[in-house]
Formats: C-alpha cells, sequence, structure tokens
C-alpha cells in the first residue's frame, strides 16, 4: 500500500481489510458511480481554465493542459505543472503547462477536480506547504478527502486484477 504510507496504521489496516474482503472496488464505485465527461485535451483545457478563473482571477495565463500517456503514476506524479521560460528579443516569455496522468481520463469528476485544483495552486505556490493547502481547500473544499479516495483507487489498481473501475463509455451520450 504505497499511497497510503503517510496515513496511520489504523488507516492503513481498514483499508487492507477491506482488499482482503475485496469490497474496495465496491466502496469506491458507491462514492463515486461514473466518470466525469472530459475526454478530450481540448475539454480538459477548459475545464481547468474555468477552474483557474473562478479561484485565481490574477494568476498567471496557462498556454497548455493535456492528458500526458508518457505520465506513470507510479513515479508518484498525478499531474504536473511546468513553467517553460525563454528569451524573445529582449524579453522573458513565460508559458505554464499542466498534464494530468491518461490514467484519469476515465475517472471520477472528483479525482480529475483534485488534480486540477493541485496544479492549479502551484501557479501561486510552489513547495507543498500550509499555504499551498490552505489554497487546495479553498477551490476545492473537499480536497483532502477526494485525494485520499484517489490514493484509494491507485491502491486498488495495484492490487492483482485490480482495473478500472469506471467504464468511459458509461457516461457518454447515448446514440
Amino acid at each position: 500500500m504505497k499511497y497510503l504510507k503517510g496515513y496511520s496504521p489504523d488507516t492503513r489496516n481498514k483499508v487492507q481489510l477491506l482488499l482482503d474482503r475485496g469490497q474496495l472496488a465496491d466502496v469506491l464505485r458507491s462514492r463515486y458511480p461514473k466518470a466525469h465527461g472530459v475526454r478530450t485535451d481540448k475539454a480538459l483545457y477548459d475545464y481547468v481554465v474555468d477552474l483557474k478563473n473562478s479561484y485565481i482571477r490574477n494568476g498567471a495565463p496557462i498556454s497548455k493542459v493535456a492528458f500526458d500517456s508518457k505520465m506513470q503514476v507510479i513515479a508518484h506524479a498525478l499531474g504536473t505543472h511546468t513553467t517553460i521560460s525563454r528569451v524573445q528579443g529582449m524579453k522573458l516569455k513565460t508559458k505554464h503547462e499542466i498534464r494530468i496522468a491518461t490514467i484519469f481520463r476515465s475517472a471520477p469528476e472528483a479525482f480529475l477536480r483534485m488534480i486540477a485544483v493541485h496544479e492549479l495552486a502551484h501557479l501561486k505556490e510552489r513547495e507543498h506547504d500550509k499555504a499551498f493547502y490552505n489554497l487546495c481547500e479553498r477551490m476545492e473544499p473537499n480536497y483532502h478527502q477526494y485525494e485520499f479516495d484517489l490514493r484509494l483507487y491507485l491502491t486498488h489498481l495495484d492490487q492483482p486484477g485490480g482495473a478500472n473501475l469506471w467504464d468511459m463509455t458509461r457516461t457518454l451520450p447515448e446514440a
């Protein structure tokens, strides 16, 4: 349970009990019955920019937002925020990019929101300190619960036979 190392032994024991009983997937599906509808990079960009405009109006503009199939959750990255600076003539141009692991293309909206909020908070706060997490909570009051549940999902995926719990086709409109 590498994704739950920072939690108390009691919490980890409860999760282990759910795993042993084969109930973790059912718990997650009952909390989050369907996947979000954000499927394309354009839709993801619009989703993240809407969040930014609601909570960080005077933050730096975002140049690119995309799902990244090369991002490995195993490397402890759910998403990344990068700042690219280039000299153009006599000016220094800065671009901000947010990339979210493709595995979250078919996840609940709460998980996508938690990751987007986390990466947006880096526009204002570089370090994972108290100010950073206060900003995350201001943008998403359930931030810590969603982060914990996302860690439960990653723990589920780590198990033998742990498969995606949300079928991407379930949330698409019917023809």
